[in-house]
């Protein structure tokens, strides 16, 4: 999973201090991705002990699965796309309502190489984050390169988005 500029050990590194500070404020996260395909959560899963600080990954690629697992509303799906901040908040929110944990974040985008179009070219990814204490915040950026690079991008600002919603 690691190209020229991001390694796959820096991610790691990241991911672990994010446990870190998860541990020290009794939290608990939980991930809901969709172009992403469960990436994140298996970064997470790797570091040992992750289970006292992560309950759950889900994978949401489809929009049915984006509706039956977490609630995402079939009018926001309608009116603003999978792929919209407004879907990505709720994907997070619907998160929250899974499990034990209290911070959740969600990533659902446009890998590619195909999928994109002129409002949301291929690149186009949406990330939110929401918590008990956590402002729900939402962001989109446009990422460029193949599908892989563009995965990898989507998980550094997912995790950096974490970081950040917990400092």
């Amino acid at each position: 999973m690691a190209t020229d500029n991001l390694s796959r050990l820096a991610l790691s590194n990241l991911a672990t201090e994010i446990g870190e500070l998860l541990l020290a404020k009794n939290r608990v996260l939980c991930l809901a991705e969709s172009c992403t395909g469960g990436l994140a959560s298996g970064l997470i899963t790797e570091i040992p002990g992750s289970s006292a600080w992560f309950d759950s990954g889900l994978v949401v690629y489809s929009n049915q699965a984006k509706q039956d697992l977490l609630n995402v509303s079939a009018e926001s799906l309608r009116q603003h796309g999978a792929v919209s901040e407004q879907v990505a908040v709720e994907m997070a929110i619907g998160a929250l309502n899974q499990g034990r944990a209290n911070v959740a974040a969600s990533v659902t985008g446009i890998a590619g190489p195909d999928g994109g179009t002129e409002e949301k070219p291929v690149g186009t990814v949406c990330f939110a984050w929401a918590g008990n204490g956590i402002a729900s915040t939402a962001t989109t950026k446009h990422f460029s390169g193949n599908r892989q690079n563009i995965r990898e991008q989507s998980i550094l600002t997912l995790l950096n988005g974490i970081k950040q919603a917990l400092s």
